[in-house]
C-alpha cells in the first residue's frame, strides 16, 4: 500500500502549536448524540447560576474558566482554546506570523518557553528554552491572570518594534532582561544542510511545517549531487509539527511495506497506520538521527521509524516522549477544543508516551528540569529504563518503550569549557550584542561571496577577537577573570565566530561553525566513517 495514500487517507495532518509541544488532527465535530443525564445536569446547573444566583454571573465566562481545568484532568495535552485566541493560534500553526519567535505553554501562571523559532528575533539576543518571561515592557505575565491571548497581545507588535522582557533562567541567580526587535518569523523548516566531509551530508531539521518534505528533500538531492552517499539528520530541539512531514521522509529511506508509525484510539477512525512505499529515493545511503531531550513528537517518530526498522543509528540523549493524538474540534461559538483522541506507536509496537497521571499535578510539565537535576543529561546510567516495556526492532535489537526515544548511542551534554564567566556572558546576550556590532564594522568588506572563509579573512584573529570581547563584556558589567576566560577559551571563540557568521554569512554558517566543536555530531561522523550502523533487514 502507498504510504502516499495511507497519509492521505488515514492521517490528517498533525501540527505544532504554540503553547503546546505535540501533534493534533484539524477537524470538525459533525456527531449528533442524545443529552445524557449528565450533561442535563449540567445544563440545569448553569440555568440555576444564571436564574438565581445571588450575584449576576455570565455563565459564558464561567464555562470558559472551568472547561480547561476539566480537560487538565485528562491529560497534559487536552487543552481549550477560548475563540478570542483561535485565530491567534491558528496562525501560529501555519508559522505565517510575526512577532518574537518564541513558542511557549503557561505552566504554574508563568510563561515558559517551549522552544525559540530558529533564525527568530528571540535567538538571535539570546533567549533560550526553560527561560521563563516575567514581564514584557512592564506588563506583568505571571500569576492567574496570565493567559495565551495576554501573551500574544504583549509580544507581537509592529515590524521593527522593540520590546524589553526580563528573564528567569534555571542557572542564574538573577533576572536577565533582553531587548528583543519584532521582525517577521522564519517559515523554513531545514537550517542548514552541508557536506561534514566527502560522503557524509548533514540536514537540520527545526519543524516539520507544511513544506518541511519539499525542503528536506530538496536538500537530499543537493547533498547526493556533491557526492553524499551518508546523512546526519539532525533532530535536536525539534519539538514536532505536521505528522504527514515525518512519515514522508521516513519513506525516502525505506524500503516497501515497512511500518512508519500507526495509532491507537477508542474509535475506529482514531486508529490508522503508514506503511512505506517504494518511491524512496535513498533507501541504501547510511543514516544517523540525532536527538536530545527537546526531540518530540513527529521527530521522535522519525526517529523511531529509522530504529525500530534498523535502517540507522539514532545518536544523542533520549527525547521528550509526547505520544498523544489531539483533535481540534470546533465548538459553536467559535472555541474549540483540543482533545487527545490516540497514541501514537513505532514500528516495534512501543509507545513513547512519557508517564502521566490524570490531573494538572506538575510533574508532567517539570520532567525536563528533573531529568537534568537527576543527571541524566550527564550520564547514561541515570536513565531508568522500564525493563517491563521490552520491544525488538526488525533486527531483533531490545528496545524500551515508556518515554520518549533511547538513543543507540548516548552523547552527554558537552560540558568542556563551562565556566561562570561563560555562563554569565551567554545569559545577558552578551556574545549575541558583541557579534552584531563587530558584523556591522566589517560587513562593507565582505567581498560578493558569502562564506565562513570570506568571514575569517576579514575579521580579527582569534586571540585578538577573544580580547576585544572581554573588554566589551567588562564594559557592559562583567569583568575579566582570566583564569575561566582561558578555561572558555575555545568555546568563547567558537561561540563568537558562530554568531559573527550567522549576521555576516547565514544562519547556515552559524550552524556549520558550531557543529565543528560538537561532540554528537563529531560521534555521528565517526561511526559513519566506521561503517557502524544497524543491519538492513532485506524484505
Amino acid at each position: 500500500m502507498s504510504a502516499k495514500k495511507n497519509i492521505s487517507a488515514a492521517l490528517v495532518p498533525i501540527a505544532l502549536s504554540l503553547g503546546i509541544i505535540g501533534g493534533i488532527f484539524i477537524g470538525k465535530y459533525t456527531g449528533v448524540q442524545k443529552v445524557s443525564p449528565t450533561e442535563e445536569k449540567l445544563r440545569m446547573i448553569l440555568d440555576l447560576i444564571s436564574g438565581q444566583y445571588v450575584d449576576k454571573i455570565n455563565t459564558d465566562s464561567l464555562l470558559d474558566s472551568t472547561i480547561p481545568e476539566l480537560l487538565a484532568s485528562l491529560d497534559p495535552h487536552s487543552v481549550y482554546i477560548p475563540a478570542s485566541e483561535l485565530q491567534t493560534t491558528n496562525d501560529e500553526l501555519e508559522g505565517s506570523f510575526g512577532g518574537v519567535g518564541i513558542m511557549f505553554q503557561v505552566i504554574n501562571d508563568t510563561v515558559n518557553v517551549v522552544e525559540v523559532v530558529t533564525g527568530g528575533p528571540a535567538e538571535a539576543v539570546g533567549i533560550l528554552p526553560g527561560d521563563m518571561i516575567l514581564d514584557a515592557n512592564g506588563k506583568k505575565l505571571s500569576g492567574a491572570e496570565v493567559s495565551n491571548d495576554v501573551v500574544f497581545k504583549t509580544l507581537r507588535g509592529q515590524q521593527g518594534s522593540k520590546v524589553k522582557v526580563n528573564v528567569k533562567r534555571p542557572n542564574s541567580k538573577k533576572n536577565l532582561a533582553f531587548e528583543i526587535t519584532r521582525g517577521d518569523i522564519p517559515s523554513h523548516s531545514v537550517d542548514a544542510s552541508y557536506m561534514l566531509d566527502s560522503k557524509v551530508g548533514y540536514i537540520k531539521v527545526s519543524k516539520f511545517a507544511r513544506n518541511t518534505y519539499s525542503e528536506f528533500l530538496t536538500a537530499l538531492v543537493d547533498l547526493k549531487s556533491k557526492g553524499a552517499t551518508k546523512y546526519v539528520i539532525d533532530m535536536r530541539g525539534n519539538s514536532g509539527g505536521y505528522m504527514d512531514q515525518a512519515i514522508l521522509m521516513a519513506n525516502e529511506f525505506l524500503p516497501e511495506g515497512r511500518m512508519i508509525v500507526f495509532t491507537k484510539g477508542r474509535t475506529p477512525e482514531n486508529e490508522t497506520y503508514a506503511v512505506s512505499d517504494d518511491s524512496g529515493q535513498f533507501h541504501d545511503a547510511e543514516v544517523v538521527v540525532l536527538a536530545n531531550e527537546y526531540s518530540a513528537s513527529a521527530a521522535e517518530i522519525f526517529a523511531g521509524a529509522i530504529q525500530d526498522n534498523d535502517r540507522g543509528l539514532v545518536i544523542g540523549r533520549r527525547t521528550f516522549g509526547k505520544g498523544l493524538v489531539q483533535n481540534q474540534i470546533a465548538l459553536p461559538d467559535s472555541s474549540a477544543i483540543r482533545l487527545t483522541v490516540a497514541r501514537y506507536f513505532v514500528p516495534s509496537g512501543r509507545s513513547i508516551q512519557k508517564e502521566y497521571k490524570r490531573g494538572a499535578d506538575g510533574k508532567y510539565q517539570m520532567d525536563i528540569v528533573n531529568r537534568y537535576n537527576n543527571g541524566e543529561f550527564y550520564s547514561q546510567d541515570s536513565i531508568h529504563l522500564d525493563k517491563s516495556k521490552k520491544f525488538t526492532t526488525l533486527g531483533g535489537r531490545t528496545v524500551y518503550g515508556g518515554g520518549g526515544i533511547m538513543p543507540d548511542i548516548f552523547v552527554p551534554e558537552d560540558t568542556i569549557g563551562i565556566t561562570s564567566y561563560y555562563i554569565e556572558v551567554m545569559n545577558q546576550g552578551l556574545i549575541q550584542k558583541f557579534a552584531r556590532e563587530l558584523a556591522k564594522t566589517y560587513r562593507p568588506m565582505l567581498r560578493d561571496k558569502k562564506s565562513i572563509a570570506e568571514m575569517d579573512r576579514v575579521i580579527p584573529r582569534d586571540n585578538a577577537l577573544l580580547t576585544a570581547f572581554v573588554n566589551y563584556a567588562a564594559a557592559h558589567g562583567v569583568p575579566a577573570r582570566w583564569y575561566y576566560i582561558n578555561k572558555s577559551k575555545g568555546l568563547l571563540i567558537n561561540m563568537l565566530r558562530a554568531c559573527i557568521a550567522r549576521d555576516l554569512v547565514g544562519y547556515e554558517a552559524f550552524v556549520e561553525i558550531l557543529n565543528s566543536e560538537d561532540p554528537t555530531v563529531s560521534k555521528a561522523l565517526r561511526e559513519l566513517s566506521a561503517g557502524n550502523s544497524p543491519t538492513q533487514i532485506k524484505p
